[in-house]
């Protein structure tokens, strides 16, 4: 215990048993003080400060059960010993269920005496757990916080930073006049843009472990529309759930949405001018999901992937595979549909 003598608040009408109980507690080195009634008890705790109540169940207007109700609106109140008599256990039960922290049993012999002070030490030994765990949990709460702004932080700037990549990868291309490795920078900063999307939600998202896939997707297939496809002619369209899925697991989401679609874009109208391209998400059941790419274009014969280098179709397959993903082509009357069922990886719930 600290070195500071315990000051003790006792509450009790009995004049006889408060002093007798006065010089027990005092020979054992504790300060305590009387108070003979109930409103006299408060009044003596919000004036002054106490480090523990012990408290008598019967009282001139009332009984102890009233006071511990009385302490309520009292900021950070000391711990209460309840004192009952022997016959009264229900009593006992109801003072710890309104906030008592001990409780000890009256007998006629006077052995109370001596397990009262006992009882109190453990009484204030608990309160100082108690505090101390608090006191814990806060900082661990303050530094998780701390750790979640600086995770933010570090996502804005990756995020830019990918943008400003991504810029100067657009930059060289128009520079350069063959068109065949024009269009492979066009395809890397396409890349570059899906994963800086994936930092772009994560800064302003709620849980930096989690992105929200309907957002992210949305953001992810304006960026392609603008940058890919003609709002005029090539239009797409998105439907999806609201679905919280790991950073992780987004990212290879991303990876392959960007990769279909912008094959859709180049590839599926070949021969006419305008088309749309649809892209949905929904959720099967509490572990998967199903996203599925489709057009009204020329259809895909035998491979995701028409005509280029087969990176596109490389990624996609090995993006598919970490997140568990089972991928089908199916023919559309006219068109493609692209479908992925994948897993979940049971993130927690969106707020």
């Amino acid at each position: 215990m600290n070195s500071a003598p315990v000051k003790i608040l006792y509450i009790d009408d009995d004049a006889g048993l408060a002093r007798l109980i006065q010089r027990n507690l005092e020979r054992n080195g504790l300060i305590v003080e009387i108070a003979p009634n109930g409103e006299t008890g408060l009044k003596r705790l919000r004036e002054d400060g106490f480090d523990i109540i012990a408290l008598d169940h019967h009282l001139p207007t009332g009984t102890g059960l009233d006071i511990l109700q009385a302490m309520s609106d009292i900021p950070f109140p000391p711990p209460v010993v309840y004192v009952t008599a022997s016959a009264e256990p229900r009593v006992a039960i109801e003072a710890l269920k309104a906030g008592a922290a001990d409780y000890i049993m009256k007998d006629v012999s006077g052995d109370f005496l001596q397990l009262l002070v006992p009882v109190l030490y453990q009484a204030l030994e608990k309160r100082r757990l108690q505090a101390a765990k608090e006191r814990a949990e806060q900082e661990t709460r303050r530094a998780l916080e701390r750790a979640e702004t600086l995770l933010k932080e570090v996502n804005h700037r990756v995020a830019n930073s990918l943008a400003l990549v991504s810029a100067m990868v657009r930059m060289q291309s128009t520079h350069i006049e063959d068109m065949t490795l024009r269009n492979v920078l066009d395809e890397t900063q396409n890349r570059i843009l899906a994963i800086a999307n994936i930092h772009r939600c994560l800064y302003t998202s709620h849980d930096v472990r989690i992105v929200d896939l309907h957002a992210y997707l949305d953001g992810l297939l304006a960026e392609l529309q603008a940058t890919v496809g003609d709002a005029q002619t090539h239009r797409i369209h998105f439907s999806g759930e609201r679905i919280p899925l790991p950073t992780d697991h987004a990212v290879s989401l991303g990876v392959i949405v960007n990769e279909l679609v912008t094959n859709a874009l180049k590839y599926a109208y070949r021969d006419r001018e305008d088309g749309e391209i649809r892209v949905g998400i929904k959720r099967i059941d509490e572990t998967q999901a199903l996203l599925f790419v489709e057009d009204d274009g020329i259809g895909w014969e035998k491979d995701i992937h028409v005509k280029g280098t087969g990176l596109g179709t490389r990624i996609i397959k090995a993006m598919a595979t970490n997140i568990g993903g089972v991928m089908e082509v199916a023919p559309l009357q006219p068109g493609t549909r692209v479908t992925l069922l994948f897993n979940l990886a049971s993130p927690a719930p969106l707020a």
